[in-house]
């Protein structure tokens, strides 16, 4: 049922197809993030349109509110949110171990408030994984813990841990069509990157995932532990580089053998008026857009950039009309969206290589808020 099939690499980019129950996935493919069974701002026609093919949600999130039983009650997440492709859902735990404050972890799982209520409530690996089935996604994931990629002397207890979680989580699982990935951690400690993707790959599951990243170290770093973590994963499975999102950080990660990714960044800049673009980040805040009458990028086929000008759009944001986010989120996820599709096809017509600097020229000055222009 979850059969990948690679049908190109140039490098260590590989162009493939992962079969789900909802359809197949050609790969490399980003994920919007639906966090709370939504898209912000979006429907799912909207989604459709900028051509997403998968939808991540949270487990955490809808554990809490409305209660993954109810999602089951309704037919599973595609039926609840009307989503009819591919959907992906993590462990619960990246969100988990972000409550600092609340939580206490012990062998058998992790105890913690809701931020919504104050609620206390528990995670394990079958618990993670009972909620996992009920919200019917096509790829779940096993149950990790996420530490801090600096501190050195809890790193390997946490990986350590979520290998034995990893076990716990493929035992517990009775649904057999969902794919289980099992999740690679380690921090930024190279050898113990090495370590848990061998263990990783030894388990009997449709593919992996690699976690912990995009959590405060440098993408030097970032980029060394996928190079690290490459040549153990196993070619006939996919692998999916968990929260990461930049135009960047997705031309480096299919460098290095990344196919599938997920991040909240393209929606979440769109909700603070900001836009990827060939001229760095834009924010559409700023007076110097009150008159422009270009689109926010000039070669985007998007909905947005093919109907409004950035002086509308300026307009929008500074009425603080809710459009704005629509419009904007539109132009982020389907240039992100795109820019992963081109790859693709430059990997099965073995251009990719060469592209790679032009990419990366392209999309420059869109990874942080301080390159952001307009003045």
């Amino acid at each position: 049922m979850f059969e990948f099939n690679l049908l190109a690499k140039q490098g260590r980019a590989r162009a493939g197809v992962f079969n789900t129950p909802h359809g197949a996935l050609e790969t490399p493919v980003f994920a919007p993030v639906g966090t709370q069974a939504t898209v912000k701002l979006l429907t799912p026609e909207q989604i459709r349109g900028v051509d997403a093919s998968l939808v991540l949600s949270n487990t955490y999130h809808l554990y809490l509110r409305p209660g993954d039983e109810l999602v089951r009650d309704m037919g599973g997440l595609h039926n609840f949110m009307r989503w009819n492709g591919p959907m992906l859902t993590d462990s619960g735990g990246f969100q988990v171990f972000s409550l600092f404050g609340t939580r206490k972890v012990d062998e058998e799982g992790v105890t913690f408030r809701s931020h919504i209520d104050g609620s206390k409530h528990r995670f394990t690996p079958e618990k993670s994984i009972a909620i996992q089935e009920n919200l019917g996604a096509d790829i779940i994931m096993a149950f990790d813990e996420c530490a801090d990629p600096y501190d050195e002397a809890y790193i390997k207890k946490a990986m350590e841990r979520t290998h034995r979680w990893a076990e716990r989580s493929l035992a517990a699982q009775t649904r057999k069509d969902q794919a289980l990935f099992g999740i690679v951690q380690g921090g930024v400690n190279p050898d113990l990157r090495r370590d848990s993707a061998k263990f990783i790959s030894s388990l009997d599951t449709p593919g992996n995932a690699i976690g912990g990243l995009s959590v405060g170290e440098t993408k030097t770093e970032m980029y060394g532990t996928l190079d690290v973590v490459d040549p153990i994963l196993p070619e006939n499975k996919p692998r999916y580089l968990m929260g990461v999102g930049t135009p960047e950080d997705l031309i480096e990660g299919i460098r290095r053998g990344v196919d599938i990714f997920d991040c909240v960044l393209p929606t979440r800049l769109a909700r603070h008026h900001a836009a990827f673009s060939p001229e760095g980040r834009l924010n559409l805040k700023n007076a110097s857009f009150k008159r422009d009458e270009r689109p926010i990028d000039e070669n985007c086929t998007c909905y947005t950039c093919q109907t409004f000008t950035r002086a509308y759009i300026r307009h929008l944001v500074v009425a603080k009309e809710l459009l704005a986010g629509t419009l904007l989120s539109i132009h982020n996820l389907h240039a992100l969206i795109h820019l992963v599709k081109d790859m693709r096809a430059a990997i099965l017509d073995s251009s990719f290589e060469a592209k790679v600097p032009i990419w990366l020229n392209y999309w420059s000055g869109n990874a942080s808020k301080k390159k952001e222009q307009g003045g």
